[in-house]
């Protein structure tokens, strides 16, 4: 049996520039380790103060670390746009972008900037919309990665893409809305490997999940008063630390043993908890014909043609959706 994948594992990160979104929990783990390890770290929040108290704690721990805080809000495309504008005025290229960042299950409907349901858009529609702005800057990096975060949750019987009512306007479940933003995700992650591989962008694709995390998704999302937020707060021993659910992320991130279009998460009871392993791949995530609709509908609800944005265009391809810019 192989020896579990650790962070004593992971090559240095000298020379990387990495992008996570996310200023606690499993971002910020993930940002201290790859800013330990030689990485020029860049994590992207929308909350200065906490942004600010996740710098210091890095370089605290780490004081050589290169790790500078950008403010960007995933519920808003105008903060998405304009955060990638001074990325691209600021850095040659990305190496590694880590879509990390996440609500979860808001008692009652939400919704963001751009009238989206709050988890869809911010999960899955902020993060499909933050690759497409910099994929200039990820073709200049060599050897690029793209780690999006899904859910064990997209293990649920019930997880699937609803076309019919996409932003749950006419029926709001918090769970399965939860469950099908992240089931989006990880479905964009295989969807961007293969256009990747067809268009010859050089990115590769990866997903990956945290299993069962000591994170505050659950206070910050259900609340403290829910059902899961007093699971999390009085049966918190059933979690797994952070640092330890980061680890799925960060070998898709680092390892070159991690391959493009392929889900890692933990390998023992279940996924919840463990070392990283290739997680089973639910079902609904492998129709292809469902990712190629929600990738389409999906540049259209964000404006962002990725082909329009790679350099090297191939204005032939059958593919080659057109943008669609709402309002």
């Amino acid at each position: 049996m192989p020896r579990p994948w650790t962070l004593d594992d992971m090559p240095s990160q000298k020379g990387r520039t990495i992008l996570i979104t996310g200023t606690g929990g499993l971002g910020f783990e993930d940002a201290l380790a790859l800013a330990q390890a030689g990485g020029d770290v860049i994590i992207a929040g929308r909350n200065p103060t906490k942004g600010a108290g996740a710098i210091r704690r890095i370089k605290e721990k780490a004081p050589q670390a290169s790790v500078a805080l950008e403010i960007v809000d995933l519920g808003d495309l105008a903060s998405i746009e304009a955060l990638a504008k001074r990325l691209k005025e600021t850095r040659h290229h990305i190496d590694v972008l880590i879509n990390n960042a996440g609500v979860m299950a808001p008692p009652t409907r939400e919704t963001t900037a751009d009238g989206f349901e709050l988890q869809f858009g911010t999960n899955y529609l902020g993060h499909f919309a933050l690759t497409g702005h910099l994929l200039p800057l990820l073709m200049q990096a060599q050897d690029p990665r793209v780690v999006t975060l899904s859910s064990i949750a997209v293990k649920s019987a019930s997880a699937a893409i609803n076309f019919d009512d996409l932003q749950a306007e006419r029926h709001y479940k918090p769970m399965p809305v939860y469950t099908q933003s992240k089931l989006a995700c990880l479905m964009f992650a295989f969807e961007l490997q293969r256009r990747s591989e067809e268009a010859g962008w050089g990115i590769t694709s990866i997903a990956a999940h945290p299993g069962v995390s000591r994170t505050e998704l659950l206070h910050n999302g259900p609340g403290r008063r829910s059902a899961q937020g007093l699971l999390r707060t009085f049966l918190w021993f059933l979690f797994q630390p952070v640092a330890q659910g980061a680890l799925p992320t960060l070998f898709a991130a680092t390892s070159p043993n991690a391959r493009g279009g392929r889900y890692y998460g933990p390998d023992r009871l279940g996924e919840t908890r463990g070392y990283p392993t290739e997680a089973q791949i639910p079902r609904p995530a492998l129709e292809k014909h469902v990712a190629h609709r929600l990738w389409e509908i999906s540049e259209k609800l964000t404006g962002i043609s990725f082909n329009a944005q790679a350099p090297t265009l191939d204005i032939s391809s059958s593919r080659a959706p057109t943008i669609v810019r709402e309002g």
